[in-house]
């Protein structure tokens, strides 16, 4: 079983920046995706930055330029560092991990981190 822990969450000024980890206990297939979402009050959850196991990252048009997802293979944990924050970066940010395996895949989640950006 998989379990993830995020941290790194906080409060932050308009412009400043945090980095979330989201560290991994638990055997991975080689093949897995691994995605951080945030959810804002009263709005649905999206998608923010994807990393693949081959490398390929995406990231949502809101973030692109000043989120950056990474990964520490030795340490069994992904990062999202964020800068130039705004207030509209607001939510609970969480972790996502979908591995694939012959025939079936398995999601595993953390349990959120808050991150509020406000002066």
């Amino acid at each position: 079983q998989v379990q993830l822990v995020e941290s790194g969450g906080g409060l932050v000024q308009p412009g400043g920046s945090l980095r979330l980890s989201c560290a991994a206990s638990g055997s991975i297939s080689s093949i897995y995706i691994i995605d951080w979402y945030r959810q804002a009050p009263g709005k649905q959850r999206e998608l923010v930055a994807r990393i693949s196991s081959g490398g390929t990252t995406n990231y949502a048009d809101s973030v692109k330029g000043r989120f950056t997802i990474s990964r520490d293979n030795a340490k069994n944990t992904v990062y999202l560092s964020m800068n130039s924050l705004k207030p509209e970066d607001t939510a609970v940010y969480y972790c996502n991990v979908r591995e694939f395996l012959i025939g079936i895949s398995n999601d595993y989640w953390g349990q959120g981190t808050q991150v509020t950006v406000s002066s």
